[in-house]
C-alpha cells in the first residue's frame, strides 16, 4: 500500500519531513556537548555511542509513526462534507439552515420537511448549499447512498442512481 523504498519522491519528503521534526533535538544534543566540552567535561566513548543509538532509535520511531499519518489522504473539499452530521437550525422545507462541525450552512432537504434540532447527514452538495437528510433514515438503510447521489444542477435534486 504505502512505499517504504527511499529512492522515491515520497520516501524521500517524508524522511526529509521527519528529519526536520528531529533537527531542534540534535541542535539541543550537540549544544549540550559543546558546552559540556567548554566545561571541561569529558563523556567517554561508550556514552556518545549510546547518545547516537538513542538518536537513532528516536529517529526510526518517528519515521515509523510519522509515515502513515502524512501519507493519509487528505479529506477537504466535496469528499470532506458527505457523511457529516449536523444539527437543524431553522427547518427545512425544503431548505433552511443547519450546523455542521460549528457553523452554519443554507441547506435543502433530499426528502420532505425536516424540523427544527433534528439530526441530519449531509449526503451532497452544489456550490455552498449542503443537501441533506434524516439522520434515522440513513441508520435504517432509507434514502441514498452517498457515494451513488448525484446532485442534478440547478435542480436542487438528489439523483438516486435510478
Amino acid at each position: 500500500m504505502e512505499d517504504r523504498l527511499i529512492g522515491t519522491k515520497e520516501a524521500r519528503r517524508t524522511l526529509l519531513t521527519v528529519f526536520v521534526l528531529l533537527l531542534d533535538e540534535i541542535v539541543l544534543v550537540l549544544i549540550v556537548l559543546f558546552v559540556l566540552w567548554k566545561l571541561g567535561i569529558h563523556l567517554p566513548l561508550w556514552a556518545l555511542i549510546l547518545l547516537v543509538v538513542a538518536l537513532g532509535v528516536c529517529f526510526f520511531a518517528l519515521y515509523r509513526l510519522m509515515v502513515p499519518i502524512l501519507n493519509r489522504k487528505q479529506e477537504t473539499g466535496r469528499e470532506g462534507m458527505v457523511d457529516l452530521e449536523g444539527k437543524v437550525v431553522t427547518p427545512l422545507t425544503p431548505e433552511g439552515v443547519i450546523k455542521v462541525r460549528g457553523e452554519l450552512w443554507k441547506a435543502s432537504s433530499t426528502d420532505a420537511s425536516i424540523s427544527t434540532d433534528e439530526e441530519v447527514i449531509v449526503v451532497g452538495l452544489e456550490g455552498l448549499r449542503l443537501f441533506v437528510r434524516r439522520k434515522n433514515d440513513a441508520e435504517q438503510g432509507e434514502g441514498v447512498r452517498q457515494k451513488d447521489a448525484k446532485i442534478i444542477p440547478g435542480t436542487g435534486r438528489v439523483n438516486h442512481g435510478c
